[in-house]
């Protein structure tokens, strides 16, 4: 039976920036070439998120400390540790409040998905 590389990685080794959503550790994510990753799942801090989109991914926002609110297609949704949401493609998405959300995106996350709504 042929197993896939492994991949183990601490929150605190993972490389951190600066997103459209806050500041994220990218636990697993495109970078990880030879995982065969069909997924990827970052460590967001939630600080002045930005509202956007994707065409083609699906999101999953697990709140893991803190709480907030998730806008969905304008319609405010309040969140706390706990919380689980599903965002489905084309869904324009951002979150207010102070907290750490575990993000999980559908296929693995790709530059020329991301768009922004026009005023």
């Amino acid at each position: 039976m042929s197993k896939g590389p492994l991949l183990i990685r601490h929150e605190g080794d993972a490389p951190r920036e600066r997103s459209t959503c806050g500041w994220r550790d990218r636990l697993i994510s495109r970078e990880d070439e030879g995982t065969g990753v069909a997924a990827w799942a970052h460590a967001v801090d939630i600080d002045g998120a930005k509202l956007h989109y994707h065409k083609r991914g699906t999101e999953l926002y697990y709140v893991l400390e803190g709480e907030g609110s998730v806008m969905l297609d304008g319609e405010e949704h309040p969140v706390k540790k706990g919380s689980l949401v599903h965002i489905p493609p084309g869904v324009v998405h951002g979150a207010r409040g102070r907290m750490r959300v575990l993000v999980v995106g559908i296929p693995d996350i790709a530059e020329d998905d991301l768009f922004f709504p026009e005023p």
